[in-house]
């Protein structure tokens, strides 16, 4: 006799965020992820305002937004929604920093 199995209720990324939301330890992920993201906030809104990058390390933005392209890596290989969404958000930001850096020198 064959057992029925039983069809996720969500598709897998509505399953994925559902698992992520219910679980207490995600929540730290979440607020962290929340937080290093709109840090770069106001360093993309001043850089974007003033034409002005001068103070912005070309270097460390290279090696960061190489660093946040690993950390997007990571999320997909090991599925975890929390820190794709955290670090996709994360590059398009400090990558605007990059190209105003480019671009306003």
């Amino acid at each position: 006799m064959k057992t029925a199995v039983a069809k996720p209720r969500y598709g897998l990324i509505c399953a994925a965020i559902m698992d992520t939301i219910t679980n207490p330890y995600a929540w730290v992920g979440i607020i962290a992820g929340v937080l290093t993201t709109i840090a770069f906030l106001p360093q993309v809104f001043r850089a974007w305002r003033t034409r002005s990058t001068s103070d912005v390390s070309l270097t460390m933005f290279l090696v960061l937004v190489a660093g946040i392209c690993m950390w997007l890596v990571y999320g997909f290989l090991i599925k975890d929604i929390v820190l794709i969404v955290a670090n996709a958000i994360t590059l398009v930001l400090a990558s605007a920093i990059l190209v105003a850096k480019l671009r306003f020198k």
